[in-house]
């Protein structure tokens, strides 16, 4: 199902909003915010295959404009706008969550070419990506360094196995056995793969906003459908004071979420300095998913028992918004890192 959405995003040409082509420079940050924010809205499936080409891709793009390799740029990012490649970014493994300095997947060069080694886990796409953003060390020490490389997902020594979590979107393991890679399959310069993490990133946290905004703008209208519908005690549940108060929270966090959104991409967009950037990123995911877990968390208690059917829009929402709060940086990581931003400019 996710193959054949990114073939026909593809061939109408929405990917090419998602991931930046020869000679265009970057894609609008605000129009893919609002490109996932629609498709979130109608299915968290497509809303997926959609973000998963920009950020399994752009390593490669980052690649190319700050370090010049070009060539995973030019190898893959024709077949990922077409719709012809799906792409993954492989960073995640199991003791390197949030401190990527926990990495453990090795690449030792032998000759002319790479050699990795390593597992990486909760791989979006992983079984069904033509090529994966692979992230490993290239050196060891207190500060181990990282280099990044285009992984085709055929090469020799890659094997993937599925992991069923919440939400039904495709994720796995991703086990890497003595994967010969020439060395034009590097993204970057050696040692600055830390660098090309980051930058995708900053660039597509605020974008998770906009998806749980879509999640979020659909449980509420889905509520406010049923309670108009829904009759108990002889009059329907919007006649309810109680009712109406929560559907004044959820329309709140809605619109706020959005707002914070907007200014995040807006921010990128226009190349507001980095750590303003990163700062106002941070906020927009922060808030727009837990405020999404809230909405949908009403949505359901509204629509009663037919809320935690799996039938209901509702229930499918609830289990694909839990992983928005952790994927791309937890939201507890965020409060860190918002914090930090912020005593670091007050002391400027």
């Amino acid at each position: 199902m996710l193959r054949q959405m990114v073939a026909v995003y593809g061939e109408r040409g929405l990917l090419r909003w998602v991931a930046p082509h020869e000679d265009e420079g970057d894609v609008s940050m605000t129009a893919v915010a609002r490109i996932r924010e629609r498709l979130g809205y109608a299915s968290p499936l497509a809303e997926l295959a959609f973000a998963m080409q920009g950020l399994g891709s752009y390593p490669l793009t980052y690649g190319k404009q700050a370090h010049g390799t070009a060539a995973p740029f030019e190898r893959w990012l024709p077949e990922v706008v077409a719709g012809r490649a799906v792409a993954a970014f492989a960073l995640t493994e199991p003791g390197a969550g949030t401190d990527l300095g926990g990495i453990a997947t090795t690449a030792r060069r032998d000759g002319d070419d790479w050699l990795l080694d390593g597992h990486k886990i909760f791989i979006s796409n992983a079984g069904v990506a033509d090529v994966y953003a692979v992230f490993a060390r290239t050196s060891d020490g207190p500060k181990p360094r990282l280099t990044a490389f285009a992984l085709p997902a055929k090469t020799d020594g890659v094997e993937t196995r599925a992991q069923h979590v919440l939400g039904g979107h495709p994720i796995g393991e991703l086990h890497l056995s003595e994967v010969r890679l020439p060395d034009e399959a590097r993204i970057g310069e050696v040692g600055r793969g830390l660098s090309v993490a980051l930058a995708t990133l900053h660039r597509f946290r605020p974008t998770v906003g906009a998806a749980a905004v879509g999640f979020a703008w659909r449980a509420l209208d889905e509520s406010l459908a049923h309670v108009k519908r829904r009759e108990q005690f002889g009059a329907p549940l919007s006649e309810l004071q109680l009712v109406q108060a929560r559907l004044a929270e959820m329309a709140c966090d809605v619109d706020a979420s959005r707002l914070l959104v907007r200014r995040a991409v807006r921010a990128i967009d226009e190349g507001e300095p980095r750590e303003v950037v990163a700062r106002y990123g941070s906020m927009a995911k922060l808030v727009a998913t837990e405020a999404a877990q809230r909405v949908i968390d009403h949505a359901v208690q509204l629509h009663g028992g037919r809320g935690v059917s799996r039938s209901a829009m509702v229930a499918r929402l609830y289990e694909d918004v839990r992983a928005l709060r952790i994927y791309e940086g937890a939201s507890d990581v965020q409060k860190i890192l918002i914090a930090r931003s912020l005593l670091e400019s007050s002391s400027k």
